[in-house]
């Protein structure tokens, strides 16, 4: 079966980091683009960062470039969040994402983990 566990989140004061990461399984990683997403109390879910199936290319939303950098390691089927700097509207659930199309319009497979709950807070 496909899997997708998030790890590493948890209660970090505002300026601090953590590094979250996401093991996948039962999918060929390599050939997926691989996303974190956030969920905030009362917000709709947001798209924080992709990386191309081969690391090449990186996005980020606007509020986290700068601070965030995401990272995968083929070899280990795991995508990584390094998280900076951290704010207290960074608090959210985190979810990874596995996502692998045919054409932007066309998803092919899309996974997702179960998440893990970030707090920022003094």
């Amino acid at each position: 079966q496909v899997k997708l566990v998030e790890s590493g989140g948890g209660l970090v004061q505002p300026g601090g980091s953590l590094r979250l990461s996401c093991a996948g399984s039962g999918f060929t990683f390599s050939s997926y683009a691989m996303n974190w997403y956030r969920q905030a109390p009362g917000k709709e879910r947001e798209l924080v960062a992709a990386s191309s199936s081969d690391g090449g290319s990186t996005n980020y939303a606007d509020s986290v470039k700068g601070r965030f950098t995401i990272s995968r390691d083929n070899a280990k089927n795991t995508v990584y969040l390094q998280m900076n700097s951290l704010k207290p509207e960074d608090t959210a659930v985190y979810y990874c994402n596995a996502e692998r199309k045919l054409t932007k319009a066309i998803t092919l497979n899309n996974y997702w983990g179960q998440g893990t709950q970030v707090t920022v807070s003094s």
